[in-house]
C-alpha cells in the first residue's frame, strides 16, 4: 500500500533528523500512539480498526485505559491476523463479504508487521481535499511540515470546546495552507493560524480544504517543481484516483501573469483571491485529466461567457462590469486564458480586434444595426471558419483594420483547436471592458 511507502519515507527522514533508528512499530509505540490515540479524542479514524471498537472491560482494567486496551488489540491483530483494511490502512477487506472485497486475492503476499504500522503513519500524513479525497504528497519537506503540525492539532482539540475529532487529513490540508503563508513563523508555528470552522450536527468541524488551494499552496512553495501525489478515498468502498503529477510551474504562471498584465492598476487580484478561486472541475474530474496544471484550474464560471457551441456548457453570456467583484473576475478570467494560450502577444491581438469591432459599429446609420450585428456574429463565432469568414465580411465594408485582421487570422490558424474558443472569449472580454470604460 502507498500509505506504507509514505510512512516509511517519512520515518527515514525522522530517523535522519532526530539521530534515531526507530522501526515503524517503535515510532508508533514511542510517538504516534501517545499523540494520536492516548486520549478520549483521537486524531484519526481508521474504519473497523481496534481504535474504532469498544474493548472488553477486562482488557481496559488489565491495560489501564480504553486507549491502551485498543492499542493492545491492534498490536495483537497485526501480529496474528491476515492483513486487512482495519489494521493495514488502505488495504482490502478481511474477506469476500466486505465492500472492498474486490481487492481480496488468493495470492499469498507476505506483508511484515512494520509495513502495517507504517501504513498508519502514512495515512496520518494524507492531505484531505474537497470531495472526501486524500492526497499523499511525495515530497519530504511537505511530510515533515505535516508531521510538525500534528501536535498543534492535538493542542487545537484541547483548546476548542465541542470540536469534532478524528480529522487529521482535514487538519493537514489547513496546516499545509498555513505553512506556506508569508507570515508563517517556524519559531511560533501556530501563530496567526486562522481556521474558519463550520457546524456539523451540533459540533464544530474543521472544513475540508478546497483542492485548488492545496495545489496553489504547493505552487507557492515549489514554483519550479513537478510533484507526484497519490489520490484516494477510504470509506466503505475504497476509491483510488491514482498517481497524479502536479505541474506547479504551470500553476505559478498565474501569479507571474497577474503581475505582468495588471501592474500599476488600482484593482488587482491579491494572492489569496487567486489562490481561493472556484474551479469548473471538482477534484475527481481534475484527476481524470491525467495531470493537474493550468487546465485543471479553469475558473468555475468562465464557460458562462464563452460562445455557445464552442465548448461543452458554454452559454454565450455578455460580460457585465457592474461592481468590484465583476472587475476582479474579469482579471481572473483574463489571466487564466492568457496563461492557457501561452502567448501574451495574443492579448494585444484580442484587444486590437475588440477595438476594431467597436470602431466598425460606429458606421451604423441611425435606426440600422447592420455593422453591430456583424460585430456580434464575430464575437459569437464558435468555430474557426465562421470567425475568418465574418472578419472577411468586415473588410468588405471597411479595410481600415486589414493589417490587424491579417495578423489575427495567421495566429488563429496556428492555434491548437481547443485554444480557439479561449481566444474568442478573450476578444469578448476585451470588447466588454473597452465598452464599459466608454460608459464612464
Amino acid at each position: 500500500m502507498y500509505t506504507s511507502y509514505i510512512g516509511k519515507k517519512f520515518l527515514s527522514q525522522y530517523n535522519r533528523k532526530e539521530g534515531a533508528n526507530l522501526s515503524a512499530k517503535e515510532f508508533f509505540d514511542s510517538v504516534f500512539f501517545e499523540l494520536f490515540f492516548n486520549n478520549e479524542q483521537h486524531l484519526m479514524h481508521v474504519g473497523n480498526s481496534p481504535f474504532f471498537q469498544k474493548p472488553k472491560e477486562d482488557d481496559v482494567k488489565l491495560h489501564g485505559s480504553i486507549a491502551k486496551a485498543q492499542y493492545k488489540n491492534l498490536a495483537k491483530s497485526i501480529e496474528t491476523d491476515v492483513p486487512n483494511m482495519a489494521i493495514f490502512v488502505g488495504s482490502q477487506a478481511k474477506d469476500v463479504g466486505g465492500t472492498t472485497s474486490g481487492q481480496v486475492s488468493d495470492i499469498a503476499v507476505k506483508i511484515n508487521q512494520d509495513e502495517m504500522y507504517a501504513s498508519w503513519i502514512g495515512e496520518a500524513l494524507g492531505v484531505g481535499v474537497s470531495g472526501g479525497y486524500v492526497m499523499l504528497i511525495d515530497e519530504e519537506e511537505v511530510l515533515w511540515a505535516l508531521y510538525n503540525g500534528w501536535k498543534y492539532y492535538r493542542k487545537y482539540l484541547k483548546q476548542t470546546p465541542n470540536v469534532k475529532d478524528k480529522q487529521i487529513e482535514t487538519w493537514n490540508g489547513q496546516w499545509l495552507w498555513h505553512w506556506v503563508r508569508p507570515y508563517f513563523n517556524p519559531n511560533y508555528p501556530d501563530d496567526n493560524l486562522n481556521i474558519e470552522t463550520s457546524d456539523v450536527q451540533g459540533k464544530i468541524a474543521i472544513p475540508t480544504q478546497q483542492w485548488s488551494k492545496v495545489v496553489f499552496a504547493l505552487a507557492k512553495k515549489y514554483p519550479n517543481k513537478k510533484i507526484t501525489a497519490y489520490a484516494y478515498n477510504l470509506s466503505q468502498t475504497n476509491t483510488t484516483l491514482g498517481f497524479i503529477n502536479l505541474y506547479l510551474p504551470q500553476v505559478n504562471k498565474i501569479f507571474d501573469l497577474r503581475d505582468k498584465l495588471f501592474s500599476g492598476e488600482d484593482t488587482v487580484l491579491n494572492e489569496e483571491e487567486l489562490e481561493t478561486l472556484s474551479t469548473f472541475y471538482n477534484f475527481k474530474q481534475a484527476c481524470k485529466l491525467g495531470t493537474i496544471g493550468l487546465k485543471a484550474l479553469e475558473p468555475a464560471k468562465l464557460r458562462e461567457y464563452m460562445p455557445k457551441g464552442s465548448i461543452l456548457y458554454a452559454q454565450g453570456k455578455d460580460y457585465k462590469f457592474n461592481n468590484n467583484e465583476s472587475f476582479s473576475n474579469y482579471q481572473l478570467f483574463k489571466i487564466w486564458i492568457v496563461a492557457m494560450l501561452n502567448k501574451t502577444e495574443l492579448l494585444g491581438l484580442a484587444t486590437s480586434v475588440a477595438n476594431a469591432l467597436i470602431d466598425f459599429e460606429q458606421m451604423d446609420e441611425r435606426g440600422k444595426k447592420v455593422y453591430s450585428t456583424l460585430s456580434q456574429e464575430i464575437r459569437e463565432s464558435n468555430n474557426l471558419k465562421g470567425f475568418i469568414d465574418k472578419l472577411a465580411q468586415v473588410l468588405g465594408y471597411n479595410s481600415a483594420h486589414a493589417d490587424s485582421f491579417k495578423e489575427v487570422v495567421e495566429q488563429v490558424l496556428k492555434m491548437p483547436t481547443d485554444s480557439f474558443p479561449l481566444f474568442i472569449t478573450l476578444i469578448r472580454f476585451e470588447y466588454s471592458y473597452i465598452k464599459s470604460k466608454s460608459n464612464f
